[in-house]
This record gives C-alpha cells, sequence and structure tokens, in this order.
C-alpha cells in the first residue's frame, strides 16, 4: 500500500497553504497571500495535486479564509488587541492583512512548524506585532502558562483556531475550552464546525486514505450543547454554503457529480437543508 500523503496533521498545513497559493492565481481571488506559495513548497503541490477530490478541500480553505477575516476585522473594531492563533500553522495573516501596527498577534505550533516559517519569512515585514512560540498544545500545563502570560499583558484577546479543534477529542477540546474560558481577557474564539452529516460524508470519501493519519476526532453528540456547557456561546454563525452564494463562489462539482447531487437535493427530503448547514466557522464569545 502506498504511503499517505498526509503523515500527520502538521502536513494540513502545506495542504491548506497551497490552496490558499491556487486561489491567489485566480483572476478572480477573493484575497491575495503572497507567501502561501513560499510556505506550500513542493510538498503542498504534491498533495493537493495527488488529493483525490481536492476540489472540494480547495474551496472549503477559500471560504473559510475569507469569513475567519471578517470575524477578524469585525472583532478588532470592537477592541481586541491581542490575537492567540493556537496551531497557526502556515497562517500569513500578519502579512498579508492591513492590521493595525499595535495590535499584538501571537502564533503557537509545534517547534518544527516555527523553525520553518521564521527562516521562510524571515525577509518579510508584518504589518502588526508578530510573535511566534513554540509549543506542543496538548502540554496543559505549558499551555495555561502561556495563556496566563498573555492575559497579563493584553486588553481583549481573540482566539483562532483555524483547523484545529476537528483533529482534536472531545475531552482535549473540553480542556481546551475550560482553559480558555477561565483565562482573563480572552473575548472571543473562532473555531470550526462540521455536522455529524459532514463528518460521515468525509469518512466515505476517496481522499479519507490519504487523512487516515490525521482523522477527525471532534463529533461531539451536540457541538453547540457541547461549548455551552463549557461556557461558551455562538456570537455569530456563518455557514460555507451561505457565504459561497453570498460571494457567487458556488462548490466546483465536475458534471457528472453535480448532476447527481442536484437529483438527490430535489428527491431527498431535507437534503438542501443538510448540505447549507454542512459547515460552518463560529464566532463563540464567554456565555
Amino acid at each position: 500500500m502506498a504511503e499517505p500523503l498526509i503523515q500527520d496533521v502538521s502536513d494540513t498545513a502545506f495542504m491548506v497553504a497551497s490552496f490558499r497559493a491556487i486561489e491567489t492565481a485566480r483572476p478572480d481571488s477573493l484575497f491575495a497571500d503572497a507567501l502561501a506559495e513560499r510556505l506550500a513548497g513542493e510538498h503542498g503541490k504534491t498533495i493537493v495535486a495527488n488529493m483525490p477530490g481536492s476540489f472540494v478541500g480547495g474551496w472549503t480553505v477559500v471560504m473559510r479564509t475569507v469569513i475567519i477575516d471578517n470575524f477578524i476585522h469585525a472583532v478588532l473594531a470592537e477592541g481586541v488587541d491581542t490575537v492567540l492563533n493556537l496551531g497557526a500553522g502556515l497562517d500569513t495573516r500578519p502579512y498579508r492583512m492591513a492590521l493595525p501596527p499595535h495590535l499584538s498577534w501571537i502564533e503557537v505550533d509545534y517547534p518544527r512548524v516555527i523553525d520553518l516559517k521564521d527562516s521562510a519569512l524571515s525577509g518579510e515585514i508584518p504589518s502588526c506585532r508578530l510573535e511566534r512560540v513554540k509549543l506542543d498544545l496538548a502540554l496543559r500545563t505549558a499551555r495555561q502558562k502561556l495563556f496566563a502570560e498573555v492575559a497579563s499583558r493584553a486588553g481583549k484577546i481573540l482566539v483562532l483556531t483555524e483547523g484545529v479543534v476537528p483533529y482534536l477529542s472531545v475531552p482535549e477540546v473540553a480542556s481546551l475550552a475550560d482553559d480558555l474560558r477561565q483565562t482573563e481577557k480572552v473575548r472571543f474564539w473562532i473555531v470550526d464546525y462540521f455536522s455529524p452529516e459532514a463528518l460521515r460524508f468525509r469518512e466515505r470519501q476517496a481522499h479519507a486514505r490519504h487523512m487516515r493519519n490525521a482523522p477527525f476526532r471532534f463529533d461531539p453528540k451536540d457541538w453547540f450543547g457541547f461549548f455551552s456547557e463549557h461556557g461558551w456561546g455562538a456570537r455569530e454563525i456563518r455557514y460555507i454554503a451561505d457565504e459561497a452564494e453570498r460571494l457567487k463562489r458556488p462548490i466546483p462539482w465536475p458534471a457528472l457529480l453535480k448532476l447527481w447531487m442536484m437529483i438527490k437535493m430535489a428527491f431527498t427530503p431535507g437534503a438542501r437543508r443538510s448540505f447549507r448547514t454542512f459547515a460552518a466557522y463560529v464566532l463563540l464569545e464567554p456565555s
């Protein structure tokens, strides 16, 4: 059996960067990430080129990028002065977004990811104050220490966990949610949402075998109820399908698959509603 394209969760960062580079090259791109191709490298290109059904992943990354960018601008207008980007991967928002110079942006990830970014972006100048922290977020004591230190010098904190929570177990997310809720000055938290139908769909797709080393693990019985139990409520929910409709960027189904989806939605009760609520990005706030 061939080796999977994704060896561990960190490899997904190269895939995401490659998707952002592809979007940037489009004449009608929804954002410009001039550094994405450099960070993705040949590794990211190889993953995307050989991943079955990559058009779905690419479309999702584009929609989520736009949604999260909008969330960030909204909370900055409400006085957020610190962004804590947990599992930052190869994100380049401090370079590509017009951010206030006084904003403190803190990226946290594994040492190997931080070292790669430090090397690849050494000559680039961010638009805000950027700090990188080498930390395995599974180390709870070290994580709590970092949260307390950041809170000691912040006014209002936004926590960003783009593409992180789905790969954690329910107990791991519960622990993280509790730590963030107990951290003074954390006012907002951006989290990925996938419906149970979306998780089942993902498991059945051809690319699942390539993702077996980085499976989605967060699957609570009641997603919103879970976060409510840990002190978090949804300030805003933005579904990917709705965002795509607003931006006039429908999912690029191949012709035959598009026809099959149209037939399914026409003859399966609730299918259209299920598709519209498949996935979202949620801006949480303490409840």
